[in-house]
């Protein structure tokens, strides 16, 4: 069932160097459930009550999962909304650290601690 095949999923999301970007949430909804489980967009999507577009672009890993969708996916299939927060959250932090537009920022030191006389 999906469960096995997301543990494994995990295991080699945590393996990867931090050179290769994690995996994205909608891949792992399309290769180890809905592929698994022979089941097609449309009918997923009208079982979580989104629309098949909404679905679609998160499978097809243009949208991220949401906190609602999360939940959505939980109903559906059993599968923790943490999980899908989690791997959405890695994703992001991933891609924003290798964009190139947060560089230059220091880390903040405190002011040292002066005696008043």
């Amino acid at each position: 069932m999906p469960s096995i095949l997301i543990t494994r999923t995990i295991i080699e999301t945590t393996i990867m160097e931090d050179s290769m970007p994690p995996i994205h949430p909608g891949a792992v909804l399309r290769e180890d459930i809905l592929k698994e489980m022979k089941l097609s967009i449309t009918k997923t999507a009208e079982n979580l009550q989104v629309s098949r577009k909404q679905l679609s672009e998160v499978v097809n890993e243009v949208a991220a999962i949401s906190p609602e969708m999360a939940v959505r996916l939980e109903d559906a299939f059993g599968v923790s909304a943490e999980f899908w927060l989690d791997m959405q959250k890695a994703f992001d932090i991933w891609k924003v650290k290798h964009s190139g537009r947060v560089t230059g920022i220091r880390r903040i030191q405190p002011e040292p601690f002066s005696h008043a006389s």
